[in-house]
């Protein structure tokens, strides 16, 4: 039997930030996100500011609590600029959020319905790992900006959107011990399905690797990767999230593109950093996921990383943290086929990695 609803995809991520009028400037002009809707003290809201970031299908909210006695700035001790809440869009907010809570999920936010002049929205939300909430956005009825209570907002600035598309995954990091804890979580509250699984015997280094489950949802629209850390003679950089972040909590994001040549030559020219990858890798990329559509040398100039498995090959590439925690970052990810994860390119992925370790003297 079939769920009582269904989740159609990530409706928006809210990172809450310390502040938010200058994060939204850097997604503007870094990333190409257009503002969209703002919510604050012009508007009512007396607790908080909330810019509202769009590209394409992809929504990002940036909020910064108002008040030194706001709980936000608590979230803000603890893991500096992170992820708060990622929202899923569903078609029954109260189905989804009664489903869960039955099955143990703690709840947040019953089911409650935002009305203005543009229609209702019914939201409701429960708590998942660490600090971290998932929100159920019913918005069926809705033409607005974003969410009743917020008013349409417009760049000052000339955006260039580049090409980003859709979340095609998040990723959350776990302590030792706690990663299949949280996969069956998922299993059992949500009714999601183990989709793809890889351990330290498929990932590791000299120094560091890594094991990770993936969740997905019954129509493949959300996937979910949960890491932990895996024993090596240094530090893995799982472990030096979760050290940083204090905890559990949304790694990394990964955007779709449909051209990630062309993305990604954007992003560099507005000053976005990425991760560097040694020529080295590109030698015997052709001897190991075969012919490609995409010129050799133009995947080295950019440091993009190459991957096949069985359905296609995906084109990949990651960025520094966003922020001077070495924790949040984001992947620019193109797939012609795949439905993988990059499993072949993890070992360049975790060298590439413990060179910047090194250089924070993390590793």
């Amino acid at each position: 039997m079939g769920l009582p609803f269904s989740f159609m995809g990530t409706d928006y991520i809210r990172l809450i930030v310390g502040n938010a009028k200058q994060a939204a400037h850097f997604y503007q002009t870094q990333y190409g996100f257009e503002l969209k809707a703002y919510s604050g003290l012009e508007t009512g809201n007396r607790e908080s500011a909330n810019y509202m970031l769009q590209q394409n299908k992809i929504r990002i909210v940036l909020t910064t609590p108002y008040l030194a006695g706001s709980p936000l700035n608590e979230h803000l001790r603890l893991h500096g600029d992170g992820v708060k809440d990622v929202a899923f869009w569903t078609d029954d907010a109260r189905a989804a959020w009664e489903y869960v809570t039955a099955r143990g999920a703690v709840s947040v936010q019953e089911p409650t319905v935002l009305e203005d002049d543009f229609g209702r929205v019914v939201i409701a939300s429960i708590q998942t790992y660490g600090d971290t909430i998932h929100s159920f956005v019913q918005r069926d009825r809705y033409n607005g900006p974003f969410l009743p209570g917020y008013v349409e907002k417009k760049s000052a600035i000339a955006v260039q959107p580049v090409g980003l598309n859709f979340v095609d995954h998040f990723v959350g990091n776990q302590p030792e011990n706690q990663m299949t804890k949280i996969a069956e979580w998922y299993e059992h509250v949500f009714g999601w399905e183990r989709f793809w699984t890889v351990d330290d015997k498929d990932v590791a280094t000299e120094y560091t690797s890594l094991r990770s489950i993936v969740m997905t949802n019954d129509n493949k629209r959300i996937k979910m990767p949960i890491n932990r850390p895996a024993a090596g003679l240094r530090k893995s950089q799982i472990q030096e999230f979760v050290e940083y972040y204090s905890g559990p909590g949304v790694q990394h994001i990964a955007l779709d593109t449909a051209d990630i040549i062309a993305t990604v030559d954007q992003l560099a020219a507005n000053g976005v950093e990425f991760l560097e990858v040694p020529q080295s890798y590109y030698d015997e990329l052709l001897e190991r996921v075969g012919d490609i559509d995409e010129d050799i040398s133009d995947l080295a100039r950019l440091g993009v990383l190459v991957d096949r498995d069985e359905f296609g090959y995906l084109l990949q590439l990651f960025t520094k943290p966003v922020q001077d925690r070495p924790t949040l970052f984001y992947e620019v990810i193109q797939r012609k086929g795949a439905e993988g994860f990059g499993k072949g390119n993890f070992k360049a992925l975790f060298e590439s990695i413990e060179r910047e370790q090194q250089r924070r003297g993390n590793l």
